[in-house]
C-alpha cells in the first residue's frame, strides 16, 4: 500500500509539474518577443532566446503614448473600483447574513439572479444613465458600476453565514452599536474572503476594456487595455511592443498576488470547508 501511495504522488507531482511548465509556456514566449528586435520576430526556427537581446521595444512602449500616465489612471481605477466593491457588498452581505427582517431571501435570491443577466445586455442602460448624469468621460463613469456586485455578496454572504451570533450578541451586550459590529466583528472573521474578492475584482478592472473604451474618450484618461489595444495595427502588429506593454501590465497583479497570497489561498480553502 505503501508502495502504490509513493508511485501515485510521483505521479501526481509529475502531472503537476507538466503542466505548470505548459503554463509557463506562452509567459516564456511573451518575454522572449519582448527582448527581440522587429526583424528577428518572423525568424524560423524560432528563438525562444534571442540572438541579440535588445529593450527598444520597451522604450518603445513609453514613446507611442503617456505609458506612465496610462498606468496611473488604470492603477486609480482599479484600486477605486475594487475599496467600493470591498465595502459596499460587505455592507450588503452583513446585512442579508445577519439581519432579519421581511423579504430577506426574497431580496437577495433577486439580487443574486441578476448574475444571469449578460453585462453586454445591461451596458446600453447604463450608459444612458451615466449620459444623464454627466458622467460621461469621467473616472466616476467607470468606478460607480462597482457599488453593484452581486457574485461579491453572494460570496461574502455564505462566510458571515458561518460566523456565530454568539460573537455579535457578545458585542452587543458589551454596548456596541451596529456599525461596530459589523467593523469590529465582522470584517476581522472575513479577511480571507475580503483579500480573495480583492485580488480578483482587482484583475477584473484591470484588464476591463470594452466598459472604459466606451466611457472614456480623453486619451489622458485611457486604461492600460486600451492603451495596449492600440499597438495592434490595420495591416502590421509589432509584436514585440505589444508583448512589452502587456508584460509591464502584468507588474501591479503579481505584486498584489504576492502580497495577498497568504489570506489569498485562506479564501479559497474556506469555500471547501464545511462546519
Amino acid at each position: 500500500m505503501t508502495h502504490r501511495r509513493r508511485l501515485g504522488q510521483a505521479g501526481y507531482y509529475i502531472i503537476s509539474i507538466l503542466l505548470a511548465v505548459l503554463a509557463l509556456i506562452p509567459f516564456l514566449w511573451m518575454i522572449s518577443t519582448s527582448l527581440k528586435s522587429r526583424g528577428a520576430l518572423m525568424s524560423i526556427p524560432i528563438e525562444w532566446i534571442p540572438a541579440e537581446p535588445t529593450l527598444d521595444a520597451y522604450t518603445e512602449v513609453f514613446s507611442r503614448f503617456p505609458f506612465l500616465r496610462t498606468i496611473g489612471n488604470s492603477l486609480f481605477i482599479s484600486v477605486a473600483f475594487t475599496l467600493i466593491t470591498l465595502v459596499s457588498a460587505s455592507m450588503a452581505a452583513f446585512a442579508f447574513a445577519k439581519l432579519r427582517f421581511r423579504g430577506n431571501g426574497v431580496i437577495l435570491s433577486i439580487y443574486i439572479a441578476t448574475m444571469m443577466i449578460p453585462t453586454q445586455v445591461t451596458m446600453i442602460p447604463l450608459f444612458v444613465v451615466m449620459n444623464r448624469l454627466g458622467l460621461i468621460d469621467s473616472y466616476a463613469s467607470v468606478i460607480l458600476p462597482s457599488m453593484f456586485k452581486p457574485f461579491a455578496v453572494f460570496l461574502l454572504v455564505q462566510q458571515m453565514k458561518t460566523i456565530p451570533n454568539d460573537y455579535l450578541d457578545a458585542a452587543r451586550i458589551d454596548g456596541a452599536g451596529l456599525f461596530h459590529i459589523y467593523f469590529r466583528v465582522a470584517l476581522p472573521l472575513c479577511i480571507p474572503t475580503l483579500a480573495t474578492l480583492a485580488v480578483t475584482t482587482f484583475m477584473e478592472s484591470w484588464n476591463d476594456y470594452l466598459w472604459p473604451l466606451l466611457m472614456l474618450t480623453d486619451r489622458n484618461k485611457m486604461t492600460l487595455p486600451i492603451a495596449l489595444s492600440t499597438l495592434n495595427g490595420q495591416y502590421n502588429t509589432e509584436y514585440n511592443v505589444l508583448m512589452a506593454g502587456s508584460l509591464i501590465s502584468m507588474i501591479p497583479i503579481i505584486i498584489i498576488y504576492i502580497a495577498a497570497q497568504k489570506q489569498f489561498k485562506a479564501g479559497l480553502m474556506a469555500g471547501g470547508i464545511k462546519g
